[in-house]
Protein backbone atom coordinates (compact mmCIF):
# COMPACT_ATOMS: atom_id res chain seq x y z
CA UNK A 1 0.00 0.00 0.00
CA UNK A 2 0.96 3.70 -0.38
CA UNK A 3 1.24 5.43 2.64
CA UNK A 4 0.53 9.21 3.92
CA UNK A 5 2.16 9.36 7.49
CA UNK A 6 2.43 12.29 9.92
CA UNK A 7 4.76 12.19 12.42
CA UNK A 8 6.97 15.30 13.89
CA UNK A 9 9.35 13.26 15.77
CA UNK A 10 12.41 12.07 13.40
CA UNK A 11 13.56 9.09 15.61
CA UNK A 12 10.23 7.71 15.83
CA UNK A 13 9.55 8.44 12.19
CA UNK A 14 12.10 6.36 11.23
CA UNK A 15 11.65 3.27 12.99
CA UNK A 16 7.79 3.16 12.03
CA UNK A 17 8.80 4.13 8.36
CA UNK A 18 11.54 0.94 8.13
CA UNK A 19 8.68 -1.37 9.65
CA UNK A 20 6.43 -0.34 7.04
CA UNK A 21 9.28 -0.72 4.25
CA UNK A 22 10.02 -3.80 5.35
CA UNK A 23 6.28 -4.80 5.12
CA UNK A 24 6.17 -3.88 1.40
CA UNK A 25 4.52 -0.75 2.12
CA UNK A 26 4.95 2.49 0.02
CA UNK A 27 5.34 5.62 2.93
CA UNK A 28 5.80 9.10 2.73
CA UNK A 29 6.92 11.07 5.63
CA UNK A 30 5.53 14.46 6.80
CA UNK A 31 6.60 16.29 9.59
CA UNK A 32 3.95 19.83 9.02
CA UNK A 33 0.42 19.01 9.16
CA UNK A 34 -0.65 21.24 6.26
CA UNK A 35 1.97 19.86 4.19
CA UNK A 36 0.80 16.62 4.86
CA UNK A 37 -2.75 17.50 4.05
CA UNK A 38 -1.99 19.16 0.57
CA UNK A 39 -0.27 15.94 -0.56
CA UNK A 40 -2.82 14.06 0.36
CA UNK A 41 -5.13 16.38 -1.70
CA UNK A 42 -2.78 16.14 -4.56
CA UNK A 43 -1.84 12.64 -4.66
CA UNK A 44 -3.46 9.20 -4.06
CA UNK A 45 -2.82 7.03 -1.01
CA UNK A 46 -4.20 4.15 -0.14
CA UNK A 47 -4.21 4.47 4.05
CA UNK A 48 -3.20 7.86 6.48
CA UNK A 49 -1.28 7.18 9.73
CA UNK A 50 -1.79 10.77 12.04
CA UNK A 51 -0.21 11.61 15.02
CA UNK A 52 -2.42 13.89 16.77
CA UNK A 53 -0.05 16.89 17.52
CA UNK A 54 2.52 18.34 14.94
CA UNK A 55 3.16 21.40 13.92
CA UNK A 56 1.26 23.16 11.10
CA UNK A 57 -2.25 21.71 11.37
CA UNK A 58 -3.06 19.17 14.17
CA UNK A 59 -4.00 15.89 13.05
CA UNK A 60 -7.29 16.11 13.60
CA UNK A 61 -7.46 19.14 11.78
CA UNK A 62 -5.67 17.91 8.78
CA UNK A 63 -8.39 15.00 8.90
CA UNK A 64 -11.11 18.01 8.85
CA UNK A 65 -9.80 19.32 6.09
CA UNK A 66 -9.25 16.53 3.88
CA UNK A 67 -13.58 15.93 4.81
CA UNK A 68 -14.37 19.02 3.33
CA UNK A 69 -11.79 18.68 0.05
CA UNK A 70 -12.24 14.75 -0.69
CA UNK A 71 -14.87 13.97 0.98
CA UNK A 72 -15.73 10.17 0.06
CA UNK A 73 -12.55 9.85 -1.36
CA UNK A 74 -10.72 10.33 1.61
CA UNK A 75 -8.54 7.27 2.42
CA UNK A 76 -9.02 5.65 5.76
CA UNK A 77 -6.85 7.45 8.78
CA UNK A 78 -4.91 5.17 11.99
CA UNK A 79 -4.74 8.55 14.90
CA UNK A 80 -1.22 7.87 16.89
CA UNK A 81 -1.04 9.68 20.16
CA UNK A 82 0.69 9.40 23.80
CA UNK A 83 -2.89 10.57 25.28
CA UNK A 84 -4.82 7.39 26.28
CA UNK A 85 -7.70 9.23 28.23
CA UNK A 86 -11.02 7.80 26.93
CA UNK A 87 -12.20 11.25 26.18
CA UNK A 88 -8.97 11.44 23.90
CA UNK A 89 -9.80 8.19 21.98
CA UNK A 90 -13.54 8.91 21.55
CA UNK A 91 -12.68 12.62 20.49
CA UNK A 92 -10.56 11.36 16.95
CA UNK A 93 -13.12 8.57 16.85
CA UNK A 94 -15.98 11.36 16.32
CA UNK A 95 -13.80 13.10 14.83
CA UNK A 96 -13.66 10.74 12.10
CA UNK A 97 -10.80 8.84 12.35
CA UNK A 98 -11.29 5.14 11.60
CA UNK A 99 -8.70 3.81 14.16
CA UNK A 100 -6.56 4.71 17.21
CA UNK A 101 -3.36 3.37 18.52
CA UNK A 102 -1.79 4.48 21.98
CA UNK A 103 1.81 5.60 21.95
CA UNK A 104 4.81 3.36 22.58
CA UNK A 105 3.46 2.09 19.12
CA UNK A 106 4.17 -1.93 18.23
CA UNK A 107 5.13 -3.18 14.85
CA UNK A 108 2.88 -5.52 14.83
CA UNK A 109 0.33 -4.46 16.02
CA UNK A 110 0.87 -1.25 13.83
CA UNK A 111 0.76 -3.69 10.46
CA UNK A 112 -2.24 -5.59 11.76
CA UNK A 113 -4.34 -2.35 12.09
CA UNK A 114 -3.61 -0.87 8.75
CA UNK A 115 -4.19 -4.40 7.05
CA UNK A 116 -7.45 -4.23 9.24
CA UNK A 117 -8.70 -1.01 8.38
CA UNK A 118 -7.81 -1.23 4.68
CA UNK A 119 -10.17 -4.39 4.28
CA UNK A 120 -12.79 -2.82 6.56
CA UNK A 121 -12.90 -0.10 4.63
CA UNK A 122 -12.41 -1.10 1.27
CA UNK A 123 -9.44 1.34 0.81
CA UNK A 124 -12.59 4.51 0.73
CA UNK A 125 -13.17 5.81 4.49
CA UNK A 126 -16.47 7.57 4.63
CA UNK A 127 -16.21 11.47 5.71
CA UNK A 128 -17.91 13.47 8.41
CA UNK A 129 -21.36 11.83 7.61
CA UNK A 130 -24.65 11.18 8.69
CA UNK A 131 -27.42 13.96 10.24
CA UNK A 132 -27.10 16.02 13.24
CA UNK A 133 -30.26 17.54 14.89
CA UNK A 134 -29.28 20.84 16.57
CA UNK A 135 -32.39 22.51 18.25
CA UNK A 136 -33.85 23.86 15.36
CA UNK A 137 -31.03 23.33 12.99
CA UNK A 138 -30.62 19.62 10.91
CA UNK A 139 -26.96 19.09 9.54
CA UNK A 140 -26.70 16.41 7.00
CA UNK A 141 -22.96 16.06 6.94
CA UNK A 142 -23.07 13.56 3.45
CA UNK A 143 -25.53 15.89 1.18
CA UNK A 144 -23.88 19.37 2.19
CA UNK A 145 -26.99 20.54 3.34
CA UNK A 146 -28.64 22.95 6.10
CA UNK A 147 -32.15 23.00 7.09
CA UNK A 148 -33.43 25.71 9.69
CA UNK A 149 -37.36 23.79 11.25
CA UNK A 150 -37.48 22.25 8.32
CA UNK A 151 -36.55 24.59 5.71
CA UNK A 152 -33.02 24.52 3.73
CA UNK A 153 -30.73 27.19 3.84
CA UNK A 154 -28.82 28.21 1.02
CA UNK A 155 -25.04 28.24 1.77
CA UNK A 156 -22.34 28.46 -1.01
CA UNK A 157 -19.31 25.86 -1.11
CA UNK A 158 -17.12 27.62 1.19
CA UNK A 159 -19.95 29.00 3.50
CA UNK A 160 -20.91 24.94 4.11
CA UNK A 161 -17.32 23.76 4.65
CA UNK A 162 -16.98 26.17 7.28
CA UNK A 163 -20.15 25.53 9.08
CA UNK A 164 -18.98 21.68 8.92
CA UNK A 165 -15.69 22.62 10.49
CA UNK A 166 -17.85 25.18 13.03
CA UNK A 167 -19.92 21.78 13.49
CA UNK A 168 -17.30 19.81 14.28
CA UNK A 169 -15.48 21.82 16.62
CA UNK A 170 -18.65 23.34 19.02
CA UNK A 171 -16.81 25.17 22.08
CA UNK A 172 -13.50 25.13 20.14
CA UNK A 173 -11.21 28.72 19.83
CA UNK A 174 -10.66 28.38 16.03
CA UNK A 175 -8.25 31.45 14.86
CA UNK A 176 -8.39 33.37 11.73
CA UNK A 177 -5.12 31.42 10.49
CA UNK A 178 -6.55 27.98 11.45
CA UNK A 179 -9.99 28.94 9.54
CA UNK A 180 -7.49 30.29 6.21
CA UNK A 181 -5.44 27.12 6.47
CA UNK A 182 -7.92 24.31 7.08
CA UNK A 183 -11.40 25.81 5.16
CA UNK A 184 -9.20 27.96 2.48
CA UNK A 185 -6.34 26.14 2.03
CA UNK A 186 -3.63 29.38 3.04
CA UNK A 187 -0.18 29.90 3.31
CA UNK A 188 0.23 29.92 7.72
CA UNK A 189 0.38 33.52 8.31
CA UNK A 190 -1.75 34.83 5.80
CA UNK A 191 -5.20 36.52 7.47
CA UNK A 192 -7.40 38.11 5.21
CA UNK A 193 -11.35 39.75 5.78
CA UNK A 194 -12.52 37.43 3.25
CA UNK A 195 -12.62 34.74 6.43
CA UNK A 196 -14.71 37.96 8.89
CA UNK A 197 -17.09 38.04 5.89
CA UNK A 198 -18.27 34.50 5.49
CA UNK A 199 -18.26 34.20 8.99
CA UNK A 200 -20.96 37.09 8.98
CA UNK A 201 -22.70 35.69 6.40
CA UNK A 202 -22.69 31.99 8.27
CA UNK A 203 -24.29 33.82 11.31
CA UNK A 204 -26.75 35.15 9.60
CA UNK A 205 -27.54 32.41 7.44
CA UNK A 206 -27.79 30.21 9.52
CA UNK A 207 -29.69 32.20 12.68
CA UNK A 208 -26.12 31.14 14.75
CA UNK A 209 -27.32 33.89 17.74
CA UNK A 210 -28.27 33.55 21.61
CA UNK A 211 -31.82 33.99 20.75
CA UNK A 212 -32.23 31.07 18.43
CA UNK A 213 -29.96 29.30 20.73
CA UNK A 214 -26.27 29.69 19.42
CA UNK A 215 -23.56 32.15 19.58
CA UNK A 216 -20.91 32.39 16.57
CA UNK A 217 -18.98 34.41 18.95
CA UNK A 218 -15.92 36.82 17.47
CA UNK A 219 -12.83 36.69 20.04
CA UNK A 220 -10.91 39.63 19.98
CA UNK A 221 -7.48 39.03 18.07
CA UNK A 222 -8.06 35.84 18.78
CA UNK A 223 -10.90 34.35 16.02
CA UNK A 224 -13.99 32.69 16.38
CA UNK A 225 -15.81 30.48 18.75
CA UNK A 226 -19.35 28.44 17.94
CA UNK A 227 -21.56 27.97 21.50
CA UNK A 228 -24.70 26.55 22.44
CA UNK A 229 -26.38 28.71 24.83
CA UNK A 230 -29.27 26.29 25.57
Amino acid sequence: MKLAYLEDEEIIAKDVCEWLVDAGHEVKWFQNGLVCARAIERNYFDACIFDRMVPGLCGTDVLTRLQIRLRNALPPVIFTTGLDAEEDIVSVLKAGADDYIVKPLSKALLLARIEAVYRRTGAVSTDISGSKVLGPLRLDVAGRQFYYEGKRIILTELETDLAIYFFSNIGRLLSRELLGQVVWGQEPGVVTRTIDVHVGNLRRKLLLMPEHGWRLASIYRHGYRLETTQ
